[in-house]
């Protein structure tokens, strides 16, 4: 199970890299759209297109249904629940790192202030 959910956190964090597809999300999140529509509205090819619609399609973030001769994407069932925890997980160490330094630049500007000397600009 841990291996199929850092398969699957590493697919959509791939994903995620890209900022055209950060957009596309964006988009869908607004309304379902053809792969024609959204290579227009980021000028680039169908078939580029159809790559990053593919890359996000594997990793969970958007389905496609293909009626006739369009192929209409919309948001996937993926919440990117996995994704917010891990991160989270991680934003909690950060803080707590970033607490303990808080806490020893207090303690050093204390003993420069005790023992006379002055602060360093």
């Amino acid at each position: 199970m841990v291996q199929f959910k850092g398969t699957r956190l590493d697919a959509s964090f791939a994903a995620l890299s890209d900022a055209t597809r950060r957009g596309i999300l964006e988009q869908l999140g607004r309304a379902d759209a053809s792969i024609t529509d959204l290579a227009q509205k980021f000028q680039m090819t169908l078939t580029g297109m159809k790559k990053h619609v593919g890359v996000l399609e594997e990793a969970g973030l958007v389905t496609t249904e293909k009626v006739g001769r369009v192929r209409t994407c919309k948001l996937g069932v993926c919440r990117l629940e996995d994704e917010a925890a891990w991160i989270e997980s991680y934003r909690q160490v950060w803080a707590a790192r970033f607490d303990e330094l808080d806490t020893i630049v207090a303690e050093l500007q204390r003993e420069e202030r005790a023992g006379g000397r002055k602060k360093r600009k």
